[in-house]
């Protein structure tokens, strides 16, 4: 298969989440997060069936059911765990505690299922880690099913309701305003990362890169990153040590662009910004559970990533310089940078008339 073949699957995967997994993904307020948790599992198990098949037009199928399948992968799961925890009445740090261990088992998960993927590709060939996948996600269909009790957001609204009443929600509250732009900016520039750094490294290195060995260094710093998130949380809010982390993700970014031929210093700065991934994720999911309204939570969720699969298609479909790419991303987390900021001082300004009284009485 071509490069240019592998990069239309590529655009047809976030294509396909930006056109249907926006929508499906969005049914989960309507029709029930655990439902949908389980409609995630059936397309994305369908998708890996498709990678039996030396076919474009059947692979493209699977692209379109992955790209749907991801949409709902980074909403109904969220939704129905924040619903639940809100529920049952659990201290709201807790959330973040929650959020951080589930950063910190998504970094193992994912060193132990790269290891077990280049074992059943050895003994069985390329096809079979999408095998183990789908053995995987049966199981966890499974789970869900039989353990997981369902919830909802707004069931009695249509579902164009629910979509007006998220999109007004966008529209009116700063807060979810400005949510919305540092996770599609901080998400579009890490994708892109995601798909740069070998030949960033590889253009810099004089010998070929060792790439699981790499790989896992991400991994490990992304735990590291969730393990420093806890560690914040005791002393500021994310809406405050988070303006701090973009701007250094900016930072790490910008290395490959400063320093194109030094391989140490670009592994370095990739480190240090899987670092401030392994912060990211916990620190969004606190501040969704906190802005964004129970009723279209998994709605809303999935339009933030709409300017995601907009700047990844983007990115993808030009034929941008490698150092083009980076200056995009570094120019993504500086405006990422200063919506953070924005939200910051908008929540300052909302607590601080809440203290005034009650330092007056002093």
């Amino acid at each position: 298969m071509s490069k240019h073949q592998i990069e239309i699957l590529f655009i047809a995967g976030f294509g396909s989440s930006l056109l249907f997994g926006t929508v499906i993904g969005s049914f989960a307020d309507k029709f029930g997060r655990r439902n949908n948790c389980l409609i995630y599992g059936i397309l994305y198990g369908l998708a890996c069936v498709t990678k039996h098949f030396a076919n474009m037009k059947i692979l493209m199928i699977g692209r379109f059911l992955g790209g749907i399948a991801t949409s709902i992968l980074y909403s109904a799961f969220e939704s129905w765990l924040v619903y639940e925890h809100n529920k049952r009445g659990f201290n709201e740090k807790l959330l973040g505690t929650i959020f951080s261990h589930a950063a910190l088992g998504n970094s193992i998960v994912a060193i132990v299922a790269g290891v077990a993927a280049q074992a059943v590709a050895d003994a069985f060939g390329y096809v079979a880690p999408f095998d183990l996948s789908l053995i995987v996600l049966v199981v966890m269909c499974a789970f869900v099913f039989q353990t997981w009790p369902e919830n909802y957001g707004d069931e009695k609204a249509p579902v164009k309701e629910t979509f007006m009443k998220a999109l007004h929600t966008i529209k009116t509250d700063v807060n979810v305003l400005c949510l919305g732009l540092v996770q599609s900016l901080f998400e579009g520039s890490m994708y892109t990362f995601v798909l740069e750094w070998t030949p960033a490294l590889s253009k810099a290195s004089a010998d070929p890169i060792p790439h699981g060995y790499i790989f896992a260094g991400f991994m490990v710093a992304t735990m590291m990153g969730s393990s420093l998130f806890k560690l914040l949380t005791k002393s500021g809010r994310p809406e405050d040590f988070m303006r701090y982390v973009l701007l250094l993700s900016a930072a790490c970014l910008a290395v490959p662009i400063i320093f194109p031929t030094s391989a140490a210093a670009i592994f370095i700065a990739f480190l240090v910004f899987e670092i401030c991934v392994g912060i990211f994720w916990p620190a969004m999911g606190c501040l969704r559970g906190t802005y964004v309204p129970e009723e279209t939570r998994s709605t809303t969720i999935n339009l933030f990533r709409v300017p995601l699969n907009l700047i990844v298609i983007f990115i993808l479909w030009q034929n941008f310089s490698m150092t083009a790419i980076f200056q995009f991303c570094v120019l993504f987390l500086l405006l990422a940078a200063m919506a953070q900021h924005v939200l910051y001082s908008h929540c300052t300004r909302a607590v601080l008339p809440e203290k005034t009284p009650a330092a007056n009485q002093h």
